[in-house]
């Protein structure tokens, strides 16, 4: 599929990063940790709180990331995708990596654009699903970003594609192969997994777990598979806050006094990170054999997936706001 396009348009794809090195990852936490939209608190306090988190918690996060080779596989990841979205959205159209917490930052991005002369942005979140907490806080950052340099140019933003075709499709295509492979030993349940978030920011109308019900109902009819057993779960808790659930361990925990294989679908991540990579393949497939659980099978990632990127083409090509946020009958913050 090719996009119909006489101008230079510039896609952008917005990304959480991840450090790419030991030395990073308590920088990466920090600016993690320093955002508003993270920690609401009053900037030289939310400082401070940055300060002190990121510092107790990289060695931690250095050993999580240690199993990935020292850093976080998510850049390059994000650079196939360029490369696959490039070729399917055709000529006119370049895409450029704006991550939140890492290089590339979103000055990076916006100079870069500004260099190569486009004629017009779209703004195009690599999380399906919006909250405030990923996709807001990427948008606020961009327009910081396109000011300070000088960027002004007519800027479209997809703000969220929970139940985009593509996606839909190509993620039941996957959860399937895994469903198949896990009925050798019993009939299986599966696990829609996604990051979690603290229950307040759910509360005062953040639209994302609402968003992954959509997408997670979707998927498993999409799947086609008559009575099939599935729930959706919320994993990589931080903090004493109280956080929407259950847990993944939680209903880890259910499947084993239940007796079930499990296949664990990550469905609000579009790449392979430290969330897939480390806790859900190593850290609750351990957990999984300590509970006795039958079976543990997690499917991939969309990745690279043709039906994904096709997706991503469709909503780029025609940016719609709201897709979802019609059906749930309240809007994202971006709308």
């Amino acid at each position: 599929m090719e996009g119909v396009n006489t101008s230079k348009t510039a896609v952008v794809l917005f990304n959480l990063g991840g450090p790419d090195r030991p030395e990073a990852v308590q920088p990466f936490l920090f600016n993690l940790f320093n955002d508003k939209a993270i920690i609401g608190a009053p900037g030289p306090i939310r400082w401070l709180l940055a300060k002190y988190i990121s510092k107790k918690r990289a060695p931690i996060a250095r050993d999580i990331y240690a199993h990935l080779g020292g850093g976080s596989p998510l850049l390059p990841q994000t650079q196939a995708q360029v490369r696959a979205l490039e070729q399917a959205l055709g000529e006119g159209y370049r895409c450029f990596i704006a991550m939140r917490y890492w290089h590339p930052f979103a000055h990076e991005a916006a100079r870069a654009i500004k260099d190569w002369g486009a004629e017009r942005v779209i703004l195009l979140p690599l999380y399906p699903q919006f909250s405030t907490t990923t996709t807001g806080s990427s948008v606020t950052d961009w327009h910081r970003a396109a000011k300070d340099c000088g960027l002004d140019l007519p800027t479209s933003l997809v703000c969220c594609y929970p139940t985009q075709a593509g996606l839909v499709a190509a993620m039941a295509e996957l959860a399937r192969t895994g469903y198949d492979e896990a009925k050798a030993k019993g009939v299986p349940r599966v696990l829609f997994s996604a990051h979690g978030l603290p229950k307040k920011i759910v509360e005062r109308g953040d639209p994302y777990q609402a968003q992954v019900e959509l997408t997670a109902r979707a998927v498993s009819a999409a799947m086609g598979i008559e009575g099939l057993d599935w729930s959706i779960c919320y994993q990589s808790r931080v903090g004493p806050m109280e956080w929407i659930g259950p847990s993944t361990e939680a209903e880890l925990e259910r499947a084993a006094r239940d007796k079930v294989p499990v296949v664990i679908v990550p469905v609000a991540f579009v790449s392979e990170h430290s969330e897939t990579l480390v806790e859900l393949d190593i850290e609750y497939r351990h957990r999984a054999d300590q509970l006795g659980i039958p079976g543990y099978v997690r499917v991939p990632a969309l990745g690279c997936h043709t039906g994904f990127i096709q997706g991503l083409a469709q909503v780029a090509l025609h940016p719609s706001r709201g897709e979802a946020c019609g059906r749930l009958g309240r809007s994202c913050a971006s709308c």
